[in-house]
């Protein structure tokens, strides 16, 4: 399974941005598609999940309310909306496959892109 995560920037704290994640062919295990993200010296941190129709999400706790994830079947793409960012956001985003939407390890990821907040 081939990723590409796209739409990462620059945003003041407070600002919005939606990352994209396009999607290349399926395997048997590709069950949900996952958005994490890590920061310089910290672990990898799980955000959410969506099923591969995109009926059922999940959504970490630590950004509920903030960050939203959605499918978009036509383009084949997962997107992650991320509001009121934070200068703790800061970090690298990616997009993985795995096989449920609480998997703890991920089958396969692309690069990611990355998200910095000023302050």
């Amino acid at each position: 399974v081939q990723l590409q995560a796209s739409g990462g920037g620059l945003v003041q704290a407070g600002g919005s941005l939606r990352l994209s994640c396009a999607v290349f062919r399926r395997t048997s295990r590709s069950n949900a598609l996952v958005w994490f993200r890590q920061a310089p010296g910290k672990e990898r941190e799980f955000l959410a999940s969506i099923t591969w129709s995109g009926a059922t999400t999940y959504v970490a706790d630590s950004v509920k309310g903030r960050f939203a994830i959605s499918r978009d079947n036509s383009k084949n793409t997962v997107d992650l909306q991320l509001n009121s960012l934070k200068p703790e956001d800061t970090a690298v985003y990616y997009c993985a496959v795995a096989p449920g939407l609480r998997s703890p390890t991920y089958d396969s990821w692309g690069q990611g892109t990355l998200v910095t907040v000023s302050s």
